[in-house]
């Protein structure tokens, strides 16, 4: 028997929704960002885009990003406060897509 832990708001993730699927659903907007050249944080790709929230997003989000990173698609230029309403304005990582993905060589 399987069980599903419930977020502190006692909502369930959606089911069917696997990290791998997951990522292969909201890569194409990091993708876009990446190349576009502009700075971002994650939240605001996000938001921007509505993009659906992971199963365990304490985690997955920063697990995700940083398999960006190996991928050589963005690469972590500063830091900010986040635009997060949950945020409480804390500071948070600022992305850019690497001179590869902005010259459209990386995907």
């Amino acid at each position: 028997m399987t069980v599903i832990q419930p977020a502190l708001d006692g909502t369930l993730p959606t089911p069917g929704t696997d990290y791998a699927s997951w990522c292969d659903t909201v890569r194409p907007a990091f993708v876009a960002a990446a190349r576009s050249g502009k700075r971002f944080t994650t939240y605001e790709i996000a938001a921007d885009n509505e993009l659906p929230e992971p199963a365990c997003p304490r985690a997955d989000w920063g697990n995700f990003v940083q398999s960006l990173v190996r991928d050589r698609l963005i690469e972590h230029c500063g830091f900010d406060r986040s635009s997060r309403p949950t945020g409480e304005k804390s500071a948070v990582a600022v992305w850019r897509g690497t001179a590869a993905a902005r010259a459209g060589r990386l995907a």
